[in-house]
């Protein structure tokens, strides 16, 4: 009996030997070398070991048939063998480098952002509408970043070689049709938009997103903050206005609201304009924003609401006439927007939304009745995934509808009404592809459809970065961009196709402790640009799609916070060579808004003792070239240099509350942006002309700016 059970344990015991299996092999990293520490498992069980220092492993389990073997070590992907345990034997197992977020490589060609939430930032957020001269306006502080070139009469966004026109504007990824303020010839602009509810700004002065489209070069996206941290209230009284803003929280919804009302005429009443304008109303708005949040379980419902009004009456000199030339300005501006973004529980993130814009212009020019209207729309739905940590996904769809219509008449004529709407229907598709933490591609395409050209597009977008170093990398980006004629051509042209660009993008960047330098260079090709053959569009235009031309140019920026204790400084440069032959020119050249050269240098100097902020910028460009019909040659001559000295001063009588003053060119440079010529020669031959310059040579601005918030210490320093 004894003799039995012995036997029957020892067959018991061979039994079990029998069934064991030995799983080995050896863990190593992409250069082949050995990870010690590598956790190796069977799923399910608890048969594993560890690496040890040479990345060898071995274990006994008596699992069979089809298992999975799982392999982790910190920094590294997660590796996964799906096969009968059998063949687990002497394996060779390479570990991929997981993705770090912090330090891997970042697609940064053609791109500046601003927000607390990216490491591709080159600013801080919303710092940039600090910047002296700006006074308060980002999109003119976004003017000192290279690429930009300075066009100090209009105020709007000029990129690498493009006109106004071809910079297009969103916030929250819907587009914005009328971002900038209305105003008078001559007069620049300012953008509609309050800093103090946005979280981050991206400025792409090229090679951007297949998400994004209609702009030949450039896009401005901004973001509404999704979360405030805080209720408070925000109050400006300022030499031209004031301002009033409030945030309040419940739970997980919040509302914010700013409202503000600019008059020059006090300002007007103690420095008048001094060159070629009289104010007979000066410039009057009055504005309005809202932003409500709604936080979900899987997400978030964003409402986005903006209103202007803005009144002007001028008398301003004009060549052609012995009299000044009157212009009265009446424009009533509405934009809403909603957006929503939802977590699946399978991973893919769901973006959508829809904007409304309405913009109304009422003007008087002389005898002259005019009134434009325009209603645009803009849908779009977007759905993305990000499988692993190395590809990402994102596709969607968008469609824009948009309705102008203008009248012209004088008291004694009947008026004459022009017309011109379109449905353009686009989608998208885009996948990043990240092979390592030193290498990362982007492929992305764009499909759009004019309904008032019949015209289908698709766009190539394609981005590559290369991490050369801890904290350098290289970035490559090209692109195929189109946009439609605009809306004073197309209401007299029929069978346009739409103007096309093409980018080249070579960019360097590092970024060490506060120091960050960036170069880039560039080339862009333009073709199928609308040409016409009298001097302003009209019906008996004959129009084309023969213009066609080029930029090309280096951008260089540097900023610095770190060297000197308090001051935080940055410096651009760019360089642009650009021609180009469309609308009425009558030969390839440089268009008028384009300076060879651009310089920024933008500083701000924190100072204990007096619990002030001090700020200096200075701005120059060269002289941007105009057309003398005097001489044979066509756009051969060019204006003096620009040069802009600014200076600025935040003091803080107590935490919350500042004393703001600054000075726009407080040198007072006689900056002379071109020449207004006579339309038709005098009795000796000759075209006279008018230098066009600033109304004002400089500008003064004081405010006192209090925030009244719970932690007592927050303020508007950084949104000034």
């Amino acid at each position: 009996m004894i003799k039995r059970s012995i036997a029957l344990a020892f067959l018991a015991h061979s039994t079990l030997l029998i069934s064991q299996t030995t799983i080995s092999g050896k863990v190593v990293d992409e250069t082949n070398g050995p990870l010690e520490g590598a956790n190796i498992y069977i799923e399910g069980t608890y048969d594993g070991a560890s690496s040890d220092e040479n990345g060898d492993f071995h274990f006994e389990t008596n699992e069979v048939g089809k298992k999975r073997l799982i392999v982790s070590i910190l920094s590294f992907e997660t590796y996964i063998l799906f096969d009968d345990v059998t063949t687990f034997r002497e394996l060779e197992i390479t570990m991929r480098a997981a993705i770090n977020q912090l330090t891997g490589v970042t697609l940064t060609a053609g791109t500046f952002e601003a927000g607390d939430n990216t490491k591709v930032s080159v600013l801080k957020p919303l710092d940039i509408v600090t910047t002296a001269g700006a006074v308060g306006d980002f999109v003119a502080a976004l003017q000192t970043l290279p690429g930009t070139s300075t066009v100090n009469e209009d105020g709007r966004l000029f990129v690498r070689g493009g006109a106004a026109g071809e910079t297009q504007v969103f916030i929250d990824g819907l587009r914005v049709f009328q971002p900038f303020s209305a105003t008078a010839n001559n007069i620049p602009t300012r953008g509609r938009f309050s800093p103090f509810l946005f979280k981050g700004i991206t400025f792409s002065t090229g090679g951007y997103s297949a998400e994004y489209g209609q702009a030949l070069s450039s896009v401005l996206l901004l973001n509404t903050t999704d979360e405030p941290d805080q209720e408070k209230t925000d109050i400006g009284i300022m030499s031209v206005g004031g301002t009033l803003g409030h945030t309040e929280i419940w739970g997980n919804e919040s509302l914010s609201l700013n409202t503000s009302y600019i008059n020059l005429a006090p300002y007007e009443a103690v420095v008048p304009s001094d060159h070629g304008a009289r104010w007979n109303r000066p410039f009057e708005s009055v504005s309005g924003e809202t932003v409500f949040r709604s936080k979900g379980e899987r997400g978030m419902f964003k409402f986005y609401s903006g209103f202007n009004y803005t009144h002007l009456d001028i008398d301003q000199e004009d060549i052609n006439y012995a009299d000044y030339v009157n212009f009265l300005l009446k424009n009533r501006n509405f934009y809403v927007n909603t957006t929503f973004k939802h977590f699946l529980e399978n991973g893919w993130i769901l973006n959508g939304g829809a904007s409304l814009s309405s913009d109304m212009n009422n003007i008087t020019l002389q005898q002259d009745i005019i009134t434009s209207k325009e209603l645009a729309t803009h849908i779009k739905i977007k759905a993305g995934k990000r499988f692993t940590d190395w590809i990402r996904f994102d596709f969607g769809a968008e469609h824009f509808s948009i309705n102008n219509k203008d009248s012209q008449s004088t008291l004694d004529t009947r008026a004459n009404n022009t017309a011109v709407s379109d449905d353009l229907t686009a989608t998208f598709a885009e996948s990043d592809l990240i092979f390592s933490n030193r290498f990362a591609l982007k492929l992305g395409v764009r499909g759009e459809y004019t309904r008032l050209l019949n015209d289908f597009t698709l766009a190539p977008r394609v981005s590559v970065a290369y991490k050369s170093g801890a904290k350098s990398q290289f970035s490559f980006a090209y692109g195929d961009f189109y946009q439609n004629p605009v809306n004073d051509i197309t209401k007299y042209a029929q069978g346009l196709d739409p103007e096309k660009t093409s980018h080249y993008i070579l960019n360097y960047q590092c970024a060490v402790d506060g120091q960050t330098f960036r170069a880039e260079a560039y080339y862009k090709k333009y073709s199928d640009l609308t040409k016409f053959d009298t001097q302003r569009p009209q019906f008996n235009s004959n129009f084309s799609n023969l213009g066609e031309g080029q930029a090309s140019g280096v951008d260089i920026f540097w900023r610095d916070n770190t060297t000197i204790k308090n001051l935080d400084y940055w410096v651009s440069y760019s360089f642009l060579d650009t021609q180009r032959d469309y609308l009425d020119f009558r030969e390839k050249a440089t268009p008028n808004f384009a300076a060879k050269h651009n310089l920024s240098i933008i500083t701000k100097y924190w100072i204990d003792d007096w619990r002030s902020q001090l700020g200096i910028s200075y701005n120059f460009a060269s002289g941007r070239p105009y057309d003398n019909p005097n001489t044979p040659n066509f756009m051969a001559e060019k204006a003096k240099p620009y040069h802009n000295l600014s200076f600025n001063w935040a003091y803080l009588i107590s935490p919350q509350k500042i004393l703001y003053f600054s000075v726009s060119n407080f040198t007072g440079f006689k900056n002379i942006s071109g020449y207004q010529y006579a339309d038709s020669p005098n009795p000796n031959g000759v075209f006279e002309r008018r230098a066009i310059i600033p109304t004002a040579d400089t500008f003064l601005f004081v405010g006192f700016f209090w925030t009244i918030s719970a932690d007592r210490s927050s303020n508007q320093l950084n949104n000034l």
